[in-house]
C-alpha cells in the first residue's frame, strides 16, 4: 500500500525531507502575511490563509469575497474512476505528454454490491475490465497514481495518504471536502477542472465567502459528529452554503475525532458549501501520527499559528452550535436537510405516511467508514447480541478502505456485525451511489430504508423513487436495524431480549484510532513508472464502454435563436436526475452511451411525468434523450428550464456534457449550485439565470426561445431573451450570468479544451 513517502505525493513532511520544506513554509507565511502590504490588513480566517497561499499570482490578484474569480495552483489531483475516465479521455485530448501536479485514480464506483465484499469485488473485475485497463494504462502513461478496486473509498484513501493540514487539492467527486477534516481545503470538482490542473494551467475559483461555525461543549452519549452536519443542513438547507467556504471553529471542536471532522466536511457537499475545514489539533496530530505521518504532525506542531484563524477574524455568517445541548438528528426523506431529532422522527413519519418499518440499515460509505464509526456501531451491536438479539431489519456494512476492512477483520469489529445479522460488501462506494442489487422490494413499493451515507435523493440509492432514504449516524442505523422501526429511540425506549427481559441499549463508546496501529491488508496500489514512452492507452472503436472525444463545435459568432424548450423541469434537479448513476456508471467513459439518461429522472412541469417530453417535430411524447437527439438531427438548438439550485448534489460533469453533446445550448434556471454552473461553462454552454426569477412561470414548453446580445457578450451585463409564445406573444425577459473574460472565451471556442487547444498553438 502507498504511503507519503512514495512520489507522487507530496505533503509539507515530504517538502521538509526534500530540504524544501523551510522554503515552503517560509513562501506560504510570506503569501498569508501579506497584509503587510495594506492589503490585507486584518485577521484571516484560515480558509483565507490557505486559499490566498494558493494564489498564482499573489501580488496582483484582486481579493473579494463573492466577488472576484482567484487563480489558484492545487498541490494534488484525486480522480474516482466513474469520472476519471472522462478526464482521462479530456486530458489524452489536450496532447500533452505527463500530468503536471501529482494525481490519482481510485477505484470505489464500479463496485455493485450484490452477495457480499469478495465475490461482488471479483465480478466487478471482470465486469469493468476494459475499463479498469484504460485507467491503469492511461495512469502509468501519464503520471497518475493507480488505486487498484478494492482500496476503498477515493475520500478516505486521501484521508490516510494525501491530506494534510494547508493542502489544497482538488478532486472530481462533490465529498473531496472530506479531506478538510485533516486541515486542507479539498473541493469538489468536474474533470474539466481537474484536467486544467494536470496540465499546469492555474484553477478559478470565485473567492469564497467564510460562514463561521462556532462549536462549544463536547460530544457526548448517543451525539455524534454526523449530528453536528445533520444539525447545520438543517440550518442552512441544500442551498445554503453555495458559494462559501464553513469554517468551524470553537472550543468544541477538540471533542471530535479526525475522522469524525471529516465525516461533518464530507457532508458539507449537501449545503451546496464550496468546502468546509477544521483548524488544526491534537486530533489530527493523532490520526497523522497514526497514518505513519509523524514528520507532518511535527511540521504541522511547529507553524500551529499559520493552521487555525486569526483572533478578531470575521466571518460572512456565523452560527453557534452547542454540543452539549445537540440531540442525535436523523435527515429525510428525499432530501438531506429536512432535519429531525432522532426523538421526534416516529411521530413524524406517522404524521407523514413514511413506513415506520425499516427493511434496510446500511451503515459505511465515505462520510462514516472510519474505525471509530465502525468500533461505535459493534458496541451498540454487542449490546444486542449479548441479549440473544439480531438485526429484525436487513444489515449492510461498508468498510471506507483495504486499511479499515483488514483493521476491523484484526479486531474483532467486523465478526460482531456480521454476528448481528450484517453483510460485509467490498470497500466502495456500492449502494450510497446506487450500486446495489436489491431485491428485497419491486420498484414503486413503499419502503422505509437508514444510512449512514450523505445523500438521499429520490431513487439514489436503488433506483426506486418510493424508497423513503434517511441519513444519521452509523451508531443509530445500526440501533434502528436492531429495533426495525422508526419509533424507536434509543435514548429512551427499551428493547425486549431473548429471554423477554427488557433492557435499554447504553451510548456507544469506541476508541477513534487503534491501539495496535493500522493493519494495512492487502497492496492496492501501482505507482506510475518514471519512464512511460512505452506504455500504450488503447481505445476500442467498437467498445460502448469507452470513446474518444471529438471536439465540441465553436460558437458560430451569432445569437441563438428559436431554440426550443426541451424540458422545463418542476422543481429539485439534482445531477442525479440530469444524470443518473447506477446501471449507468458503466458508460462514464462513452459520451454518446451515457447521454441516454439525459434527464430521465426530471420531472416536466407540462405534464408531471418523467422522461416524457413534447417532440416539437412530430407533436408526439417520448423520452427526453430521444427527442434531443432528433432536434440535433434536424440542427435545432434547444434549452433547458428549471428551478431553484439546479444541478446539486454530486460533481458530475456529464449533466454538463451530455446536453452538451445532444444539442443543448443553454440551461436557464433561478439558481444553480456552484460544480454545476462550473461544469456547464467549461463545455461551452449557457448557464443562465432569470433576473427575475418569476421570468420562470411566463417560460412555456412550447416556446421558442431566443438569446440575443451574445456579440457583447461581457461580465456583468445581462442578456436579453425572446420568448415566442405559441399565441404569436412575445416576453422579453433578462438573463444573468456569472462568466468572467476568461469563460467567455471558454463558449467562443466551444469549451474549455477547445481553449486550452487554441493557447498551445
Amino acid at each position: 500500500m502507498e504511503t507519503s513517502s512514495l512520489a507522487g505525493c507530496t505533503p509539507l513532511g515530504i517538502l521538509w525531507r526534500a530540504g524544501g520544506g523551510k522554503k515552503r513554509i517560509a513562501s506560504f507565511k510570506f503569501r498569508i502575511t501579506e497584509r503587510q502590504s495594506g492589503r490585507l490588513d486584518k485577521p484571516l480566517t484560515l480558509s483565507e490563509k490557505i486559499v490566498y497561499s494558493h494564489l498564482d499570482d499573489p501580488i496582483n490578484q484582486e481579493i473579494e469575497r463573492g466577488k472576484t474569480y482567484l487563480r489558484l495552483r492545487p498541490d494534488r489531483v484525486a480522480m474516482q474512476d466513474a469520472t476519471a475516465q472522462m478526464a482521462m479521455l479530456q486530458f489524452i485530448s489536450s496532447g500533452l505528454p505527463r500530468v503536471a501536479v501529482p494525481s490519482t485514480i481510485h477505484c470505489d464506483h464500479l463496485i455493485e454490491a450484490q452477495i457480499g465484499g469478495d465475490k461482488d469485488l471479483a465480478r466487478a473485475k471482470e465486469m469493468n475490465k476494459e475499463v479498469y485497463n484504460f485507467l491503469a494504462t492511461a495512469a502509468a502513461k501519464y503520471g497518475v497514481g493507480f488505486w487498484k478496486p478494492g482500496s476503498g473509498i477515493i475520500h478516505q484513501i486521501v484521508l490516510e495518504n494525501y491530506a494534510y493540514p494547508g493542502v489544497l487539492l482538488i478532486g472530481t467527486d462533490s465529498h473531496t471536502p472530506n479531506g478538510g477534516g485533516l486541515g486542507g481545503v479539498c473541493v469538489g470538482v468536474g474533470g474539466a477542472d481537474a484536467v486544467d490542473v494536470m496540465a499546469g494551467i492555474p484553477w478559478e475559483l470565485k473567492c469564497p465567502k467564510i460562514i463561521g461555525v462556532k462549536l462549544t461543549g463536547e460530544l457526548s452519549g448517543w451525539t455524534s459528529p454526523k449530528d453536528v452536519i445533520l444539525k447545520v443542513a438543517g440550518i442552512l438547507t441544500v442551498k445554503g452554503g453555495t458559494g462559501a467556504i464553513v469554517e468551524y471553529h470553537g472550543p468544541g471542536v477538540e471533542s471530535i475525532s479526525c475522522t469524525g471532522m471529516g465525516t461533518i466536511c464530507n457532508m458539507g457537499a449537501e449545503i451546496g458549501a464550496t468546502t468546509s475545514i477544521f483548524p488544526y489539533n491534537p486530533r489530527m496530530k493523532a490520526y497523522l501520527d497514526k497514518t505513519g505521518r509523524e514528520e507532518i504532525a511535527a511540521l504541522a506542531d511547529d507553524f500551529q499559528d499559520l493552521l487555525v484563524p486569526d483572533k478578531g477574524c470575521e466571518y460572512d455568517q456565523l452560527i453557534e452550535i452547542n454540543l452539549n445541548e445537540l440531540k442525535p438528528h436523523i435527515n429525510g426523506p428525499f432530501t438531506p436537510d429536512l432535519a429531525h431529532p432522532v426523538s421526534e422522527i416516529g411521530a413524524a413519519a406517522e404524521k407523514n405516511d413514511w413506513p415506520l418499518d425499516i427493511r434496510v440499515g446500511l451503515i459505511g460509505s465515505c462520510t462514516n467508514s472510519s474505525y471509530e464509526d465502525m468500533g461505535r456501531s459493534a458496541a451498540v451491536a454487542i449490546q444486542a447480541l449479548d441479549h440473544g438479539l439480531k438485526c429484525k431489519s436487513q444489515f449492510t456494512v461498508t468498510p471506507g478502505s483495504e486499511q479499515i476492512r483488514a483493521t476491523i477483520e484484526r479486531d474483532g469489529y467486523a465478526k460482531i456485525l456480521r454476528d448481528i445479522g450484517g453483510l460485509v460488501l467490498a470497500n466502495a462506494c456500492g449502494p450510497c451511489i446506487g450500486q446495489w442489487d436489491r431485491q428485497d422490494v419491486k420498484k414503486g413499493e413503499k419502503n422505509t430504508i437508514v444510512t449512514s451515507y450523505n445523500r438521499n435523493f429520490t431513487g439514489r440509492n436503488d433506483a426506486n423513487p418510493a424508497t423513503h432514504a434517511f441519513v444519521t449516524s452509523p451508531e443509530i442505523v445500526t440501533a434502528f436495524a436492531i429495533a426495525g422501526t422508526l419509533k424507536f429511540d434509543p435514548e429512551r425506549d427499551l428493547l425486549t431480549g431473548a429471554d423477554g427481559k427488557k433492557f435499554k441499549l447504553n451510548p456507544p463508546s469506541a476508541d477513534e484510532l487503534p491501539s495496535k496501529g493500522f493493519d494495512p491488508g492487502e497492496d492496492t496500489y501501482q505507482h506510475p513508472p518514471k519512464d512511460s514512452k512505452g506504455i500504450s492507452v488503447i481505445v476500442s472503436p467498437e467498445s460502448n464502454r469507452l470513446q474518444l472525444l471529438e471536439p465540441f463545435d465553436r460558437w458560430n459568432k451569432e445569437d441563438l435563436v428559436d431554440m426550443r424548450v426541451l424540458i422545463k423541469v418542476k422543481g429539485k434537479c439534482t445531477t442525479d436526475h440530469i444524470s443518473a448513476a447506477g446501471p449507468w456508471l458503466k458508460f462514464r467513459g462513452h459520451l454518446d452511451n451515457i447521454s441516454n439518461n439525459l434527464l430521465i429522472g426530471a420531472v416536466n412541469i407540462e405534464n408531471n411525468k418523467v422522461n416524457e417530453v413534447k417532440n416539437y417535430l412530430t407533436n408526439q411524447y417520448g423520452p427526453v434523450p430521444e427527442t434531443a437527439r432528433a432536434y440535433k438531427k434536424q440542427g435545432i438548438s434547444w434549452v433547458v428550464v428549471g428551478d431553484e439550485n439546479y444541478g446539486e448534489g454530486s460533481s458530475r460533469e456529464h449533466a454538463a456534457l451530455e446536453p452538451r453533446h445532444l444539442g443543448g445550448r443553454a440551461i436557464i434556471v433561478k439558481s444553480f449550485a456552484r460544480i454545476h454552473e462550473t461544469n456547464l461553462k467549461k463545455q461551452g454552454l449557457l448557464p443562465l439565470t432569470f433576473s427575475n426569477p418569476a421570468d420562470y412561470d411566463k417560460v412555456q414548453p412550447e416556446d421558442q426561445v431566443s438569446i440575443i446580445g451574445l456579440k457583447e457578450f461581457t461580465p456583468g451585463k445581462p442578456l436579453t431573451c425572446i420568448l415566442k409564445h405559441k399565441d404569436g406573444s412575445q416576453d422579453k425577459i433578462m438573463l444573468s450570468h456569472t462568466f468572467n473574460e476568461g469563460q467567455i472565451e471558454w463558449f467562443r471556442a466551444g469549451s474549455a479544451l477547445n481553449r486550452m487547444k487554441e493557447l498551445q498553438k
